[in-house]
């Protein structure tokens, strides 16, 4: 059918839009397909991954975490190209459906090939699939909304969020057990299926959502207005603070599971795989967000006004505290303790209370100050705030490596060392917050039909 016959504008209403159950099946099923392979990563290299002879050629926990950063801090840097590309010439439909197929295409890579060879040969893939189509999805969600329905956009982003943790929770439980039980090829196997229903569920629902036009050379105009590089500016230093919080969170997959290891992961008569535990994380955010959203803020907006901004603070500053109590673990390790695994749920419930803080409002926040012909653009800059996080990650890991295999930074140190800087980074982030111009910006709306 002509492109003529999608809708390129909200249309007036103060109903939902029709097309958010597509983009929630979508993002739903995406998230399986990469936390499905993200979370059994470190597991693969250290455990399972394969020289060219067909015998183990595994990496040490230290190289692991280099390189499982490497590969996600791309992920997060690839937005920017989507970004360009969709909002200058393809716009969001064509990208989100052409590397969507890359995507699939990086994970059956890692079913087919267990060897270093498919294991960087996927990861690219999916760093490329997975990065350009991420700034697109997020900035979808809001073209959705007009001026009419604009008050049901925070709800949407909060759905948005659940739908993410739904996948992840589902794919985080299962894909650990399928990689214990029967191998690499079926673990991966299972995450592509997902990519694959992910691709279908979006294209299903073309007819039903907005297509926001590409905005062409108007784009270029919009960024380099002194409107539009204000408006990064602005965003950019918030960015800076919030690439410290991801460089704590994202730790839950590679230092986290590794911690795991050394600890008693019977709970309930049960025993856990190490990269089981991160399920912890979304499946305490499936709990969190409605709790958040309907009896924690506003409790706390009856104290003090609880603004965007504020929530992110709060937010730098919990998290922080997660990683003392990893530290605390650590100290228990080193000393010879088995503590309950228990504990270390206990610190992913305080890192999944930041997240809804941070993580969440940043998503809403990075859409309604973007101008209009800047979503997807403004919305990978935010997504390289996370690649930033793993980039450090990385370059704490690789300089911390000593000649003999030890590490600057053994046990309770290395854990230290990052709620040290975050608290420091939290301070900070109070008076910058502070000196911030909040101006939003909604899509037009188009005709009724």
């Amino acid at each position: 059918m002509a492109e003529s016959r999608y809708i390129t504008a909200p249309i007036p209403s103060t109903k939902m839009p029709k097309g958010i159950p597509y983009i929630l099946c979508n993002e739903a099923w995406e998230r399986f397909a990469f936390y499905g392979t993200r979370c059994i990563l470190v597991v693969f290299m250290t455990k399972y991954l394969l020289g060219p002879d067909g015998a183990l050629d595994v990496m040490s926990p230290e190289k692991t975490k280099m390189y499982f950063h490497l590969f996600v801090s791309a992920v997060y840097f690839t937005p920017l190209l989507g970004a360009l590309l969709c909002d200058i010439w393809l716009g969001k439909f064509k990208t989100i459906i052409l590397f969507s197929v890359i995507y699939c295409f990086g994970i059956a890579a890692l079913v087919l090939d267990q060897t270093s060879t498919g294991l960087t040969t996927g990861l690219v893939l999916i760093a490329i699939g997975s990065g350009m189509i991420k700034p697109c999805v997020s900035a979808n969600v809001g073209d959705q909304f007009g001026k009419s329905n604009k008050t049901l956009m925070e709800t949407v982003y909060f759905w948005f969020y659940f739908a993410i943790n739904v996948g992840a929770v589902v794919s985080q439980f299962l894909t650990p057990i399928l990689l214990d039980r029967y191998g690499a090829r079926i673990a991966f196997g299972v995450p592509a299926g997902g990519m694959v229903l992910a691709t279908i569920a979006f294209w299903l629902g073309r007819y039903k959502f907005v297509h926001a036009p590409p905005a062409g050379i108007a784009f270029i105009k919009e960024t380099f207005s002194g409107e539009g590089l204000r408006a990064i500016g602005k965003l950019f230093i918030i960015y800076i603070f919030v690439a410290v919080f991801w460089s704590l969170w994202e730790q839950i997959d590679s230092a986290w599971v590794l911690q795991a290891e050394h600890m008693d992961r019977v709970l309930f008569g049960h025993e856990l795989l190490p990269a089981q535990i991160p399920v912890a994380n979304p499946l305490l955010i499936l709990i969190l967000i409605p709790l958040f959203n309907m009896v924690i803020y506003p409790a706390i907006d009856k104290i003090f006004p609880l603004t965007e901004l504020r929530k992110i603070s709060i937010g730098l500053f919990v998290i922080a505290s997660g990683f003392v109590v990893s530290a605390w673990i650590e100290n228990r390790i080193a000393a010879g303790f088995a503590p309950s695994i228990a504990w270390q749920i206990l610190g992913h419930a305080i890192l999944a209370s930041a997240e809804v803080m941070v993580s969440i409002t940043c998503l809403e926040f990075s859409y309604t100050q973007a101008p209009k012909k800047m979503k997807s653009f403004i919305m990978a800059v935010f997504f390289l705030s996370i690649s930033m996080g793993d980039l450090f990650i990385a370059g704490v890991n690789f300089f911390i490596q000593n000649d003999d295999g030890t590490s600057k930074l053994e046990g309770p140190a290395y854990f230290l060392f990052f709620a040290s800087l975050m608290f420091v980074t939290a301070v900070i982030f109070i008076f910058v917050a502070k000196g911030y111009r909040v101006k939003t910006y909604i899509q037009d709306e188009g005709l009724a039909l």
